[in-house]
C-alpha cells in the first residue's frame, strides 16, 4: 500500500519527530536556558513588590496613588504575552526570547532612575512587555525541544521557575534593600537579565519548529536534529502536519466550536481568578505585612516563603497531574489554597511571624500548584489546530485578574487590612476551584492513558499524525 521513491525519501514531519525519540543532552541544555531566562522573568518582575513599601514611606504616598505602576507593569505583560506569538513566527522563537529578556532588564535599570510614580509605571509598563513576551517564548522553545512523553513536567518546570525567581528576588531584595536601597534594587537586578541575554544570543539555537517553515533554513534544522540525535540524510525535506491542520482550522472562533465552549470558559474564568490571587500576592503581600506593622525585612519573606512554596507545589502537583490525571489534584489544590488562606486569617501577624510564614508557604504552595499547571490543562483540552490560540487567550483573559490586583489588593489593605487581604485571597480561590470543576476535558492519569490507543495523544496533539514510515527507524 505504501510507495517510496528510491531516491526521494518521504518528507519528514517535524511534529512527529520532535514528539518522539531520546531527550538528548542538547535538548536538555536548551530547556536549561529557557527555564533560567523565567527564574530571571520572576526575578524582575517580583522587585516591584518588595520595593514598594520603601517607595511609599520615601515618597509619602498612598497605597493607592501607587497601584496605577503596578497595573502599568501588568498591563505590559498582557500586551508582551499576546505580541509574541505573532512577533516570533515572523523572526523566530530564538530573538524574541533574546530581545524580551533584554528588554525587561534593560527597563528595570532604567525604574532605578525614576523620579515619580509616573516615570515607574511607564518604564513598568515597558519592562512588562519584555516580562510578558518572555513567558511563552520560553515555554515554547521547551516544548519544541521536548519529547511528547515528558513535555508535561518539562513545561511545568519551566514556568515554576517564575515563582522561583521571585523566591530569589525576595533574598537579593532582603540583602541589597537596607544597604543600597530601592534604585540599587533595580540597577542590579536589570543588569542581571541584560547580561544573560547576551549567553541566550551566543548559546541558544532557534525553534526545529520554526526552521521547518523556512525551506532556506533545512541545512540548519538538519544540523540541529543531528545534535538531538535525530540524524537525517542531506536531502532530507520536512513538513508540518500540525501546522497544515491550523492553516485549515485555525481561528478564534474554533474555541467555541465543537464542544469547546463550555471548557473554553470555564478555563478563561480559572485563570482570570487564579491571576488574581496569584498577583494580590506577588503585588501586594509585603506591603500588606509592612501595615500590619511588620519589620521591612520579614515582611519581605512573606512573599519569599509564598513563592518557595509556590515552586515546590507545583513540581507536586504535576508529578501528581501525570499519575491521577488533573481533575482531582486541580480541585483538591484549589481547595487547600482556599482554607489556607482563611485559615490565616485566625493567626495574630504581629505575635506568630513563625507560623504566619509557614501559612504563606503552604498557600503559595497550592495557589501557584493550580496556575501553574493550568497550562497544560489548556495544552490538552485544545487539539494542535487551535492550542496555541486556546492558550494565549486563556492566558490574555487571566491577565485581566492580575490587573484587577493591583488596584483591588490597594483597596482592600487600606479598607479592611490583613482580614480583607486574606477573604480576597480566599474567595478567588474557592471560585477557582468552581471553575476547574466545570471543566469537562481534564488529563488523563496513567492508567487511563495505558488504555489508551496511542500514547498521550492530546499532549501531543490528537490529529497529529504517527511518524512516517521514513522517518520510523531509531525513533520508538
Amino acid at each position: 500500500m505504501q510507495h517510496h521513491a528510491s531516491t526521494n525519501p518521504a518528507p519528514v514531519d517535524i511534529g512527529s519527530t520532535l514528539d518522539h525519540g531520546p531527550f538528548s543532552s542538547m535538548q536538555k541544555i536548551v530547556v536549561m536556558l529557557a527555564a533560567f531566562a523565567i527564574v530571571l522573568d520572576g526575578f524582575d518582575g517580583q522587585l516591584i513588590g518588595f520595593a514598594i513599601p520603601m517607595l511609599i514611606a520615601e515618597w509619602g504616598i498612598t497605597k493607592a496613588a501607587f497601584a496605577p505602576a503596578v497595573a502599568a507593569g501588568l498591563v505590559g505583560m498582557a500586551v508582551g504575552s499576546m505580541s509574541a506569538g505573532i512577533v516570533a513566527d515572523r523572526i523566530g522563537r530564538r530573538l524574541v526570547l533574546v530581545a524580551s529578556v533584554a528588554l525587561f532588564g534593560a527597563a528595570t535599570i532604567a525604574i532605578g532612575f525614576a523620579p515619580d510614580v509616573t516615570a515607574i509605571a511607564a518604564l513598568r509598563f515597558i519592562a512588562g512587555l519584555g516580562i510578558g513576551g518572555a513567558l511563552p517564548s520560553a515555554t515554547t522553545m521547551t516544548a519544541e525541544f521536548t519529547p511528547a512523553r515528558r513535555r508535561t513536567l518539562m513545561v511545568t518546570a519551566t514556568i515554576v521557575c517564575y515563582p522561583l525567581g521571585g523566591m530569589l528576588a525576595g533574598l537579593f531584595a532582603s540583602a541589597v534593600l537596607p544597604v543600597l536601597g530601592w534604585r540599587g534594587l533595580f540597577w542590579i537586578g536589570g543588569a542581571l537579565p541584560v547580561a544573560y541575554s547576551l549567553v541566550l544570543l551566543a548559546t541558544l539555537p532557534e525553534s526545529p519548529r520554526y526552521l521547518a517553515r523556512k525551506t532556506q533554513r533545512w541545512a540548519e534544522l538538519r544540523k540541529l536534529l543531528a545534535g538531538m540525535a535525530r540524524p537525517l540524510p542531506p536531502q532530507t525535506m520536512f513538513v508540518d502536519a500540525a501546522e497544515h491542520a491550523a492553516e485549515q482550522r485555525a481561528g478564534f472562533g474554533a474555541l467555541f466550536e465543537r464542544g469547546f465552549a463550555r471548557d473554553t470558559l470555564a478555563i478563561w474564568g480559572g485563570f482570570f481568578l487564579v491571576m488574581l490571587a496569584t498577583y494580590s500576592a506577588f503585588s501586594w503581600l509585603p506591603t500588606m505585612l509592612a501595615t500590619e506593622g511588620l519589620p521591612a525585612a520579614l515582611a519581605g519573606s512573606g512573599l519569599t516563603a509564598y513563592n518557595l512554596g509556590g515552586v515546590v507545589g507545583s513540581l507536586g502537583c504535576a508529578l501528581a497531574i501525570t499519575r491521577f490525571g488533573s481533575r482531582w489534584p486541580l480541585i483538591l489544590c484549589s481547595l487547600g489554597a482556599a482554607a489556607s488562606a482563611f485559615l490565616l486569617k485566625g493567626v495574630d501577624i504581629g505575635a506568630n511571624s513563625t507560623w504566619l510564614m509557614v501559612g504563606l508557604g503552604v498557600h503559595g504552595m497550592f495557589v501557584i500548584a493550580v496556575q501553574a499547571t493550568m497550562y497544560a490543562l489548556c495544552a490538552y483540552v485544545y487539539p494542535t489546530m487551535v492550542r496555541a490560540t486556546g492558550t494565549a487567550a486563556a492566558l490574555s483573559f487571566g491577565r485581566f485578574g492580575a490587573i484587577l490586583s493591583s488596584f483591588a489588593g490597594a483597596a482592600v489593605i487600606t479598607s479592611s487590612g490583613a482580614s480583607g487581604y486574606l477573604s480576597l485571597l480566599g474567595f478567588s480561590m474557592v471560585f477557582t476551584l468552581v471553575a476547574l470543576a466545570i471543566v469537562k476535558r481534564h488529563i488523563p492519569g496513567i492508567r487511563s492513558a495505558r488504555t489508551a490507543p496511542a500514547p498521550q495523544p492530546h499532549v501531543t496533539g490528537e490529529d497529529s499524525p504517527a511518524i512516517p514510515p521514513a522517518t520510523a527507524k531509531g525513533y520508538a
